[in-house]
């Protein structure tokens, strides 16, 4: 299982840390967030150093589908009736920021950057995308309805914003990490003030940002009540029209669509990490179905935190916990809010305001009805008298057929079948 990225991007290797190191800041986790904290903290003059368990890359990031939009879903109708008209247009602003310095860096890096249109769609629900196209309206943006659409089958209606991005995310990340101070295989074990201990050395660091997609430390910031992760799968097929732009369903069952060269990817099939789902079944039965001649190059799967309110956590780690922060939940959106991330936590390091932080304060209300789903997924799991059991929190694991492993409902955290962890919250192997 190979994604696109991974199969057309060669990444350099770095070396293991071995012996007790300081910097001014340590970044826990060399996925795309890490990499661009790290790119923007060294742009600044802050000293500052990388740490991965794996090699970097090696998670998320490489099995993102790459599409840099503000046009998260139907999110922006929900956000201006939860928290009103500001903190709307604020988390649109601070994507197009986003897609702004994307921009930017592709002149200097080239990473097929290319200028699209960006589709939110429903196949049943008028109302929903009509109300979507309003909202982006009123806080100002540039929002179509339309009917007409290259997809190869019928819809309600569409959402259709201009001048979003699609690109190839390793080819700008590598040429990011050359000048940065990065230790693979470095695993963070345990938190300690003003330093980490790591399975290779202690580093002492004045600030400490994780940004390991979901966060390590369970002791504070309750991100283990606050977050679940949903896993969603993705063919690239040759053989296919080309579509206009980049496309989802604003229904969490239904598919996203974009092009790279001469291929489509095609993304669906998902469900909450360690349930059932459609898998690449349900891709290849669509594929089948609308494009008969197309043929499978690759199958990847991607691994998203999902917050109580469709926003991320970025910002302090929680209110008791001084010089530690946090980026995380980027639902399904990690392109933009990873950048959104790196921008925002680079003037809390300069001791700068930030005008968007509020929006993505981490210690925010939990009171959401997705909260109360979350506590019972995790109730029933460690009620559930089954062997393994996740080394996270002690959660039941399921066997994964279709990826031949061991999953976790509670938090998602996977293994591979000889218990190699394989996505966190865990933070070491599985015994079996």
């Amino acid at each position: 299982m190979q994604s696109i990225w991974t199969k057309t991007t060669e990444i350099e290797n770095f070396e293991s840390l071995n012996n007790d190191i300081r910097t001014d800041v340590l970044i826990i986790g060399g996925g795309i967030t890490g990499i661009l904290c790290g790119y923007m903290l060294k742009s600044a003059g802050i000293d500052c150093v990388v740490a991965e368990a794996d090699r970097i890359f090696s998670g998320t990031t490489k099995n993102t589908t790459a599409k840099i939009t503000y046009l998260h879903g139907c999110i922006y109708d929900k956000m201006i009736k939860r928290y009103g008209l500001q903190t709307a247009k604020l988390y649109a602003e601070a994507q197009i920021d986003a897609i702004c310095e994307y921009r930017k860096l592709s002149e200097e890096f080239p990473c097929d950057f290319k200028q699209m249109c960006s589709y939110v769609y429903s196949l049943e629900n008028l109302n929903k995308i009509k109300k979507e196209v309003y909202a982006l309206q009123k806080i100002g943006l540039d929002a179509k309805f339309v009917k007409d659409t290259s997809l190869p089958f019928k819809i309600q209606g569409a959402v259709c914003v201009e001048d979003q991005a699609q690109f190839n995310p390793l080819m700008l990340l590598k040429e990011l990490a050359k000048d940065l101070r990065i230790f693979e295989n470095t695993r963070v074990l345990e938190f300690k003030p003003a330093h980490v201990v790591t399975d290779k050395g202690k580093i002492y660091a004045n600030k400490i940002i994780v940004a390991t997609h979901f966060p390590l430390n369970n002791k504070h910031g309750s991100y283990f009540l606050k977050m679940y992760q949903h896993r969603s799968y993705v063919l690239a097929l040759k053989n296919c029209d080309i579509l206009d732009g980049m496309y989802v369903d604003e229904s969490k069952k239904g598919m996203s669509f974009r092009n790279y060269n001469n291929m489509l990817l095609i993304g669906g099939g998902g469900h909450r990490t360690g349930k059932q789902g459609g898998n690449w079944t349900e891709l290849l039965r669509f594929a089948k179905k609308y494009y008969p001649d197309a043929k499978e190059v690759l199958r990847w799967a991607a691994q998203d935190c999902m917050t109580l309110d469709d926003i991320p956590y970025i910002g302090q780690y929680s209110k008791s916990t001084s010089d530690l922060y946090v980026a995380t939940g980027f639902n399904k959106w990690g392109m933009t809010s990873s950048m959104v991330s790196a921008k925002i936590l680079k003037d809390i390091m300069l001791g700068k305001p930030n005008r968007y932080l509020s929006v993505f304060n981490p210690s925010r209300s939990i009171v959401h009805p997705q909260l109360a789903i979350n506590g019972f997924e995790t109730l029933t799991s460690l009620l559930t008298p089954v062997a393994p059991r996740c080394p996270h929190l002690g959660c039941a694991l399921k066997y994964n057929p279709h990826e031949h492993s061991w999953d976790c409902k509670c938090h998602g955290s996977r293994f591979d079948e000889k218990g190699k962890v394989i996505d966190n919250p865990a933070n070491g192997d599985l015994k079996i």
